[in-house]
């Protein structure tokens, strides 16, 4: 019984050592109660897994550039909306509506994105 229960008692620690990446890669967190709106440049579209991302270039009130990391689903579930990997290219002005991270980073969770001619391609959905 005691070599039963010391195998169950490591069997449970490799599954928790296994499982700490998925923690920390979602380790960050977003302020659900304020919704935040950027415009600005595409720079970059990666449509990759574990979740896609967009570079954006947003310019500020006093014309400085911030540079925003505005995070989406996976793409499977950005296909799914009718997303795929032409959806944005560098230079693409868009306007990101969701969820600023609340550690104060520039860092948003996508929930709409809507393009220059005012298409509106969902991510997560709405606010």
């Amino acid at each position: 019984m005691r070599v039963r229960s010391r195998a169950l008692a490591l069997g449970m620690a490799g599954v928790l050592m296994a499982a700490s990446p998925v923690f920390g890669h979602h380790s960050w967190v977003v302020d659900r109660t304020t919704v935040v709106t950027v415009s600005g440049t595409v720079t970059a579209f990666n449509w990759a897994n574990p979740h896609v991302d967009i570079s954006v270039d947003v310019e500020d009130e006093n014309g400085n550039v911030e540079k925003w990391i505005v995070g989406g689903p996976s793409t499977v579930t950005m296909a799914i909306r009718g997303w795929d990997q032409d959806s944005l290219q560098p230079g693409d002005i868009i306007t990101a509506v969701g969820f600023k991270a609340v550690d104060g980073s520039n860092l948003m969770r996508v929930q709409i994105i809507a393009l220059a001619d005012g298409e509106k391609l969902i991510v997560y959905g709405s606010c």
